[in-house]
This record gives structure tokens, C-alpha cells and sequence, in this order.
């Protein structure tokens, strides 16, 4: 790592010590091991950062289902990563710091509001998960089938309770957006229509059953889809997320800021919609104050026109190419019976990278 970086990510650390008060530190228990053995040590509940009150009750009352809340919180991430891989902002987390997006999040923007979403989607879907596979007595399968089977098919198998996941991550993702002020709210609206699309997503798997792999009986349950596809969902909505504005109301509790919709001639968003209220960086160059690690030494794809290309991830630039061997298997043949025989091929790529 050179002088340039360590510093610029020094910069980084230290901007970001002074957003923690409204931030969900708590997310930084998905990137450390030492939370891995929660279920069975309640005592540690005490030390991870960030925890409200409520927080902080759940956690030692349901201690053996905060594995799956911590697991949750790092599918969200993966998943964030995985969406944004090609745009400038790639959801990079920083190491060791309990910001784990650095200064980022700290403004209402579109990427505020797409992590807030697919976090809490991920805190509902892994708990659900979980109490299927039965790693939880306090939880287990949805015994409470919606409607009668079909023709052909009969209920069977574990139906996931996602509504018993939904409500564990509205419960402890929920507890520390209590403010009366606008971030709150925005917080908790992209919370809950992260957690709706999987409620919105729940479909029948079934499997048959007979003879020869014959359908003469089919049992059915209830699913939850693959996150990948609730990662494809939110990206869209990140895509269209809408602009909001905020503005503040004298009630009994004192002033209360809310959200509206900047412009009125827009759809209103729906409780599935994302919304914010600030804009993005142009994420181009580095800014420890707004958290943007530029796109220098980016990979960018030369051939496309899309914001992955060179032209739009570089931000004009311009790119550097270099040659890259690697090593793959080739000529790959199957023998009877039965195992496959490879080849190992060198092959030269280019590598195109922003300047």
C-alpha cells in the first residue's frame, strides 16, 4: 500500500469518527469473528458497538438467533458489493473501522438508501433461513399455510415464516431510527421496503414424488426467492429511487420532520420505493470528506458504454491496458465412467484500468 493510500484512507477513518453518533455501527458485528460464537456467549451482546437500549435487550433475550442478524447484515453486504461492482461507488467497507462504509452513508443519498435496504432484507431473510434449518427453538417452519393446496399438490415440506423474520429485523434494525427528525424516517421507510420485497417475493416450491420420478404426488411450501434476485429488485429501485424533501411540523413532542416528494408531478413512492433527500458525489476522485476512494486503478470494461465502460467508470480520464496471463483448463474430456480430464491452457487477456 503506497504513502498516497495510507493516508487518504487515514483521512477516511478519521472523517469518519465524527458520523458515528446516527450511525448504524452495529453493522460492523457482520465483518468480525469474534461475534461468530454469539449463540453461545450472551455476555458478548455487551460489546458490540452501537447498540441502543433495545437493542442491546433483544440481543440477550433472543441471543441464539443473532448469529443469523449478524449473517443477515453480511449478506447484505456481499450483496451490495456484488450490485455495484461496475459503478463508481462499489460499496467498498473499510477494515477495522466501525464505520464500516466510512463517511458514505453519513449523507441521505441514493447509496444511503440502498444499504439501509438490503441490510434489513438480509437481517429478515438469513433469520428465516436459519429457523427453517432448525438452528432456533424459538423458531421453525410457517404452520400456517395461506389457503388451501392446489390441484395436484398437497402442503408439505418447511414453509419459511419470513414474516417471522421480517419481524425480528423491524425489531432490532428499527430500534434506534426512534428520532423525530427527517434521517430517521428515511431510514426506517428504506428499512421496511427492503424487508417487503422479500413478502413480496414469497413463492411455491414444490417437490414430486412416485415411481420412477414420477409426479404422482407433489408437496408444496412456501419460499423465499434467492437474494441474489432481491439484490437485482432493490438495485432497480435504487435506480428510481425518489427525491424527497423535508419538512418539519410543531406536535405535542415538539418539532417533527418528515418527508415529501420533491416533485408532485412524479408517482408518489409507494412503501417499495426507496426514497432520499441529499445527492451523491460524483464518486470520481478521493474525498475523505464525503468518503469517495475515487476510481483510479479501477478495472473498467474497454468495449462497453455502459457506466461500467472506460469512459464513464474513469469519469474522462482515460485508461491504461496491460497484458495478464492466466493459467485455465482447456481440451477438458469426459471418460466413461465417469470423471472429466483436463488440460491446463495459458491464455493472454488485456486489462484495462482508469487512470
Amino acid at each position: 500500500m503506497d504513502l498516497y493510500l495510507i493516508g487518504y484512507v487515514m483521512c477516511v477513518w478519521l472523517s469518519s469518527s465524527r458520523v458515528l453518533g446516527g450511525y448504524p455501527i452495529w453493522w460492523s458485528l457482520a465483518l468480525g469473528q469474534q461475534y461468530s460464537s454469539l449463540g453461545s456467549q450472551p455476555i458478548l451482546c455487551g460489546s458490540i458497538p452501537g447498540l441502543v437500549p433495545k437493542q442491546l435487550r433483544f440481543c440477550r433475550n433472543y441471543i441464539e438467533i443473532m448469529p443469523s442478524v449478524a449473517e443477515g447484515v453480511k449478506l447484505g453486504i456481499q450483496e451490495c458489493q456484488h450490485q455495484f461492482r461496475g459503478r463508481r461507488w462499489n460499496c467498498t467497507t473499510i477494515k477495522d473501522n466501525l464505520a464500516i462504509f466510512g463517511p458514505v452513508l453519513d449523507k441521505a443519498t441514493r447509496e444511503s438508501a440502498f444499504v439501509h435496504a438490503i441490510a434489513s432484507a438480509g437481517v429478515a431473510f438469513a433469520v428465516t433461513r436459519s429457523c427453517a434449518e432448525g438452528t432456533s427453538t424459538m423458531c421453525g417452519c410457517d404452520s400456517h399455510h395461506k389457503g388451501p393446496p392446489g390441484e395436484g399438490w398437497k402442503w408439505g415440506g418447511c414453509s419459511e415464516d419470513a414474516e417471522f423474520g421480517v419481524l425480528v429485523s423491524r425489531e432490532f434494525a428499527d430500534a434506534r431510527e426512534n428520532r423525530p427528525d427527517a434521517r430517521s424516517a428515511m431510514n426506517r421507510h428504506n428499512n421496511e421496503a427492503g424487508r417487503t420485497t422479500i413478502l413480496d417475493h414469497m413463492h411455491l416450491r414444490c417437490k414430486c414424488h412416485g415411481l420412477s420420478g414420477s409426479c404422482e404426488v407433489k408437496t408444496c411450501w412456501w419460499a423465499q426467492p434467492d437474494f441474489r434476485m432481491l439484490g437485482d429488485y432493490l438495485k432497480d429501485k435504487y435506480d428510481s429511487a425518489s427525491e424527497m424533501v423535508v419538512e418539519k411540523h410543531r406536535e405535542s413532542r415538539g418539532w417533527v420532520e418528515t418527508l415529501r416528494a420533491k416533485y408532485a408531478f412524479f408517482k408518489h413512492p409507494t412503501e417499495r420505493d426507496l426514497v432520499y433527500y441529499e445527492g451523491s458525489p460524483n464518486f470520481c476522485e478521493p474525498n475523505p470528506e464525503t468518503g469517495s476512494f475515487g476510481t483510479r486503478d479501477r478495472v473498467c470494461n474497454v468495449s462497453s458504454h455502459g457506466i461500467e465502460g472506460c469512459d464513464l467508470l474513469c469519469c474522462g480520464r482515460g485508461h491504461n491496458t496491460r497484458t495478464e496471463k492466466r493459467k485455465e483448463k482447456c481440451h477438458c474430456i469426459f471418460h466413461w465412467c465417469c470423471y472429466v480430464s483436463c488440460q491446463e491452457c495459458v491464455r493472454v487477456y488485456d486489462v484495462h484500468t482508469c487512470k
